[in-house]
């Protein structure tokens, strides 16, 4: 049961191998499968037809293994196979009756050995082992004259042996593999590969030689290469003959013996160019130059007759015989224009040679020499003829003519580019340059816009871009160059501000934006004020684009690590520096400041970095701040606070890591924090104000001036916390008490923003609680004045008036006994009154 699924197996593997359904690898994987189980199944003394089926299948199991490069999971199989061999070899000679039946018997079972054998060689050659593959093909030759139909077969084999070793450079190898076919295809005529395939395999043996040494076995090679071509005449047989007895040294009259067979067979035309151009490479120009004649008379009547012509003037300018050269091109310019044109791909390939002609004389600064060989490219276009290349070939010379210094023929030139290809960012380079010469300004800057324009949308041109972005932003890198050079500023701003922004390379962009912040800065100090605010916004702009670029993502490519933080210290500082000198202009110095903090983030967080942060945040707040102070609309000024309140927050985090890197003890940051937060949440009206405060109160060690500002702001337009403000001026007042010299007028001051909070000027219903807390305040202002000099007169009389009117209110509403109490305590003041005691008394 086994040894039938087995061998269905198989044979469902053949059928669907057919038909495409399983591919060559698990073709080979089922046949292994499918081989081993048959073979497991055997049997002490197998039947003739199972060991036969065993052989067949060992061996293409084996051959499936080699077929895809798994050549040493073939080995077992293959030896299977030979052991199944000499088993049916055995058998039959068992149950033969004569000598006769013998040699039946043996023939029976060579064609599967010499099988096996070439099976194996072809196994072990692959795995490297180089004389068990000779063993196995000697053996197989051996076997040659029982099987002489296999001749063509076996060449073969140690032909593909032989290209196999070539391929890996074992030359050794490949001459011995290569002489085998050779010897062998010589044995059977009848069965013979052929006389093509065996000119092939003798030119591949003589190449082999040619390349392993051609010094020790050029006599192998040329005798190789001669019964090649003895055997069939082939174009790459004599190519490799003439390359041969060009190396070896002989003489031309040898070489022209070799050369002169190529006429007397039919060769193409490429083949004999491609035989003088090596004959000229070797220095064989005389030989060279007699052969191309020849050929140019052979070939007098094709209409590729114009390569020959091509081949002698690439030849001549190589070496250096430029007169000659020229004479040949003016005969093709003559015969263009007398009924001998050149095929279209040969005058392409002549406008190659004489572009680059021009271009080696351009180099060196040859340029009268250089516009000789574009003119002659030139001569070849018909007049109006429109055609890109014909543009390009005009602006190549107008550079010529302006470094000449004939501007009006470069301007010709240019115009006729324009002609044929206006769109192109290298006509508008030329346009460009001139324009600068002239020191036209305003044609300047009209083509840098044009080359900004099509460099942002690159031409295209049979689906291909014409110009790629590397190359339009280059052109505008050296177009700011050249306006440098020539002091043109404003062309060379307009020029650094389109490749600031169209270049992907890093580096370039952050160079471009560094030349133009420095060009800005010189123009800002000795502007009026109208250029001056253009050209801060455009330093603006140019510090925002530096963020955009170093906020992209980081790869080693664009950008290594330590470039890009010495580029964000450059555009910070720049940054910082502006925004402290706009004093007069607070939005634009905050837009700064703002600026300044981003691009520090891309700096390593030192403690000199989290300062610059910090300080940043805390300017952005402040100035946003006293923006919302202006008289704006409620929208404007919610905005403001809440951008301060953003600054904020970023700024405490700052602070609060800065505040671990040392000892900031005298550093007023966290009052700042305190007072800028406080003014935008009063002002925003924003519920989490009180736990704010809550904070605050828990404080012990807040500043007295802290808490008389909290108290203004909170009854600052629009917040309004009288509560809040009492509180703080309460505080405020305590710790005027605890000093041990009290401050007079602090004192006094704080003590009358107390008193008229909680004492509004004209209001006489008055809860009794609150005016006991206001008397409270009074009795406290008269220990004060008692006990220190220097309290201000005029807050003494404001006292005793604010005292005395109080009373006379009570008295106006019946209330005579708590009149009486305040009209004393007014009087009480009066005492301590100066000189104007007796105006009051």
């Amino acid at each position: 049961q086994v040894e039938e699924g087995a061998i269905s197996l198989w044979n469902w593997a053949v059928t669907k191998h057919m038909g495409s359904v399983i591919n060559d690898e698990q073709r080979a994987k089922l046949r292994f499968v499918a081989c081993r189980l048959v073979c497991l199944c055997e049997g002490s003394d197998p039947p003739e037809g199972t060991i036969r089926r065993q052989i067949l299948m060992s061996m293409k199991t084996g051959k499936g293994w080699i077929d895809i490069g798994k050549a040493d999971l073939a080995d077992g199989f293959l030896e299977i196979a030979m052991n199944s061999i000499e088993k049916l070899y055995a058998k039959l000679r068992k149950g033969s009756d004569g000598e006769a039946d013998i040699h039946v018997h043996k023939a029976d079972v060579e064609k599967d050995l010499f099988k096996v054998l070439s099976y194996q060689a072809e196994s072990v050659l692959t795995q490297g082992d180089f004389q068990k593959a000779m063993t196995c093909v000697q053996r197989c030759k051996d076997m040659l004259m029982m099987l002489p139909k296999e001749t063509c077969y076996l060449s073969i084999l140690c032909y593909n042996f032989g290209v196999e070793t070539y391929e890996r450079k074992r030359y050794e190898q490949s001459s011995f593999w290569l002489s085998q076919s050779y010897d062998i295809g010589k044995m059977d005529m009848k069965y013979s590969i052929g006389k093509e395939m065996q000119a092939k395999v003798l030119r591949l043996l003589a190449t082999a030689y040619f390349e392993w040494d051609c010094n020790l076995y050029l006599d192998k090679a040329l005798k190789a290469i001669t019964l090649a071509n003895e055997e069939n005449l082939h174009p790459a047989g004599f190519f490799l003959k003439v390359k041969i007895l060009l190396k070896s040294g002989a003489s031309d009259e040898d070489i022209s013996s070799a050369v002169a067979e190529f006429l007397h067979h039919e060769m193409s035309l490429d083949f004999c160019l491609n035989t003088a151009k090596l004959l000229l490479e070797h220095g064989r120009e005389s030989v060279g130059f007699d052969f191309l004649k020849s050929v140019a008379e052979r070939f007098e009547s094709s209409p590729d007759l114009g390569k020959i012509t091509l081949l002698y003037i690439e030849f001549l300018l190589q070496n250096k015989r430029e007169l000659l050269a020229k004479q040949k091109v003016e005969e093709i310019i003559i015969g263009h224009y007398t009924g001998k044109q050149l095929l279209p791909e040969t005058l392409n390939r002549l406008h190659i040679i004489l572009w680059d002609t021009a271009a080696k004389h351009y180099e060196a600064k040859s340029y009268s020499e250089a516009l000789h060989w574009y003119n002659y490219s030139v001569s070849f276009y018909t007049p109006g003829q429109i055609d890109q290349n014909l543009a390009k070939l005009q602006r190549n010379m107008a550079s010529c003519y302006l470094h000449l210094k004939q501007v009006d023929k470069a301007k010709e030139a240019v115009k006729e580019a324009e002609r044929c290809d206006p769109n192109s960012i290298f006509t508008q380079f030329s346009v460009y340059k001139i324009a600068v010469m002239e020191d036209d300004t305003d044609k300047a800057v009209e083509a840098v816009i044009e080359m900004g324009k099509l460099a942002e949308k690159p031409s295209q041109c049979e689906d291909k871009p014409v110009v790629d972005e590397n190359t339009g932003t280059n052109l505008l890198s050296l177009a700011a160059q050249i306006a440098l050079e020539n002091e043109q500023q404003v062309v060379a701003i307009k020029a650094l501000e389109y490749l600031s922004e169209h270049s992907q390379d890093c580096r370039q962009v952050f160079a471009a934006l560094k030349c133009l912040v420095r060009l800005v800065l010189s123009k800002v100090i000795v502007e009026n004020e109208e250029k001056r605010d253009k050209d801060i916004k455009s330093m603006l702009t140019y510090l925002t684009l530096a963020h955009k670029r170093l906020a992209e993502p980081f790869t080693e490519e664009n950008l290594a690590k330590d470039i890009r933080t010495f580029e964000a210290h450059w555009f910070r500082k720049v940054a910082w520096n502006l925004a402290v000198q706009l004093k007069d202009c607070p939005e634009k110095m905050r837009d700064f400041f703002v600026l300044s903090f981003k691009l520090s983030q891309f700096c390593p967080s030192d403690k000199a970095v989290l300062i610059a942060q910090k300080t940043c945040l805390l300017m952005a707040a402040a100035i946003d701040l006293e923006l919302g102070r202006q008289q704006l609309t409620p929208s404007e000024q919610m905005e403001f606070l809440t951008q301060a309140l953003q600054h904020l927050q970023e700024c405490k985090e700052i602070w609060k890591v800065l505040k671990l890197t040392g000892d900031f003890a005298k550093d007023p940051t966290d009052t700042l924090l305190l007072l800028y937060e406080f003014e935008a949440r009063s002002k925003l009206n924003d519920p989490t104000l009180n736990n704010l405060m809550e904070s605050v109160w828990e404080q012990p060690q807040i500043e007295v001036k802290t808490l008389e500002i909290i108290a203004s702001l909170a009854m600052e337009s629009p917040a309004r916390y009288p509560v809040l403000c009492k509180k703080a001026l309460k505080s405020a007042l305590n710790l005027h008490r605890k000093q041990t010299a009290v401050d007079a007028v602090k004192f006094s001051k704080c003590l009358h923003s107390l008193v008229n909070l909680s004492l509004p000027t004209g209001v006489t219903d008055l809860d009794a609680c609150v005016l006991q807390e206001v008397w409270g305040y009074f009795e406290d202002a008269l220990s004060v004045i008692s006990s220190t000099d220097g309290y201000p007169e005029m807050e003494i009389l404001w006292l005793m008036t604010r005292a005395w009117n109080t009373g006379i209110f009570q008295y106006t509403v019946g209330k005579y006994k708590e009149a009486e109490q305040w009209c004393g305590l007014g009087m009480r003041f009066l005492n301590h009154l100066g000189s104007l005691k007796k105006s009051y008394e």
